[in-house]
């Protein structure tokens, strides 16, 4: 199975830039911390607000048919189900930078780097497993990815052999769509900038053993909008294909090994992507929920165009949910507690904008691209979407293909 690149491969040294440690150990940390905080947040508080009411509304609670006691520690074993993966990929996480599991003199002290917001990104992390590696989770991957796949099947076709078409993925989130693009044949590199996306994925891709291997509780640590207990404790398997056994099975009829087709980069994309070693160096571009994570759309409109060859494609697909609406109104006010945005602090002094879908469209054609194809779909797409929720969340998307001239 082709490993993640970037700290993993040697090709950085994390531990050379302050920032960049904190940041690693803070992700690292926030996994360790995901059992205790969980149970913490999610149960203990909760009992300790039953016990709270006068006694015998708690008792009547706790009683048949309620049996909310009973039910949190339906909830506590869930966690704990979710807990042994956050483990997992931790452990992953330490092997890959070679820090040591207990502490020692010499080594980096990873254990209570996390803030708030590094434990809301390994929960969000863990939960993110059920929309990509999941058999449960296949509606939201085709309303996302299929258009993507259907727009790069319609634009090389049988007239190429797809181990030479090489396709970048910005914002590859767990690398589920990167997998597949594998799979279908295609020469794939994946990009991520964060910690959490990145040491999960890694986990998923290079370090599962099997189909189904671990249990997954995506919602149980859901209370609100819940009609039953039973659909806030469903349980899925997780992944739902083994990747390294897949990805063999894909090689067989293909002229390149998938493991010799698949790669993920560690790194800001505007930041790796436009330099001239990235000139002109892919066939196509596949940005999926990933333009809204923009503080500035038009510099990820120059690095497309830059690593994109000329005739190249660039397929989009996704809400216009603008990450930096709401933000803070200085770079530390809003870094506070944010480990990954320390990676985008030079957007502060390029300032920030957001468009409507009809201007996004409008600054493409202005960016060197022509657009062959838009359109607003009206399927919803949901994202982390619990279909059994009295509250159903879905995005109309806008979904286009653009060619560089």
């Amino acid at each position: 199975m082709s490993q993640l690149k970037g700290a993993w491969a040697g090709e950085s040294d994390v531990f050379a830039d302050a920032e960049e440690r904190r940041v690693l150990l803070a992700t690292l940390d926030s996994f360790r911390q995901y059992r205790r905080v969980a149970h913490f947040n999610i149960t203990h508080r909760r009992r300790q607000n039953l016990y709270a009411l006068p006694s015998e509304e708690w008792k009547l609670l706790s009683a048949p048919p309620f049996n909310f006691l009973s039910s949190l520690d339906e909830v506590d074993d869930a966690i704990d189900a979710n807990a042994d993966i956050a483990t997992r990929i931790l452990e992953t996480g330490l092997d890959s930078f070679g820090l040591e599991k207990e502490a020692r003199d010499e080594s980096p002290d990873w254990r209570g780097a996390a803030t708030p917001a590094d434990l809301d990104k390994a929960r969000s992390t863990i939960r993110q497993l059920y929309r990509d590696w999941s058999a449960e989770g296949a509606s939201e991957r085709q309303a996302s990815y299929n258009p993507i796949l259907h727009d790069f099947a319609v634009a090389f076709d049988k007239k190429f052999d797809r181990g030479d078409v090489k396709i970048l993925v910005p914002g590859a989130g767990l690398g589920r769509l990167v997998f597949d693009l594998c799979y279908q044949g295609y020469n794939v590199e994946g990009n991520e900038v964060s910690y959490h996306q990145l040491v999960a994925s890694n986990w998923v891709l290079n370090h599962t053993e099997r189909a189904e291997q671990y249990e997954l509780f995506p919602f149980a640590c859901d209370f609100s909008n819940t009609i039953s207990r039973a659909h806030q404790l469903k349980a899925v398997k997780t992944p739902d294909v083994h990747p390294a056994t897949a990805l063999v099975q894909a090689s067989v009829q293909s002229r390149k090994p998938a493991t010799d087709r698949m790669n993920m980069t560690a790194a800001d994309f505007t930041e790796l992507y436009s330099d001239e070693k990235h000139t002109d160096v892919f066939d196509a571009v596949a940005t999926v929920f990933f333009l809204d994570t923009a503080p500035n759309v038009i510099k990820y409109m120059k690095t497309i165009h830059n690593c994109l060859r000329t005739g190249g494609i660039w397929a989009n697909h996704g809400p216009l949910l603008w990450h930096w609406a709401d933000r803070g109104t200085s770079p530390n006010e809003e870094s506070a507690g944010h480990s990954d945005d320390h990676k985008l602090a030079s957007s502060w002094s390029e300032g920030r904008v957001e468009l409507s879908v009809e201007e996004v469209v409008m600054l493409v054609s202005k960016m060197g691209f022509e657009v062959e194809f838009q359109e607003i779909r009206r399927e919803g797409c949901g994202y982390i979407q619990n279909p059994d929720s009295m509250l159903q969340h879905h995005y109309r998307t806008s979904h286009w293909v653009a060619r560089k001239l």
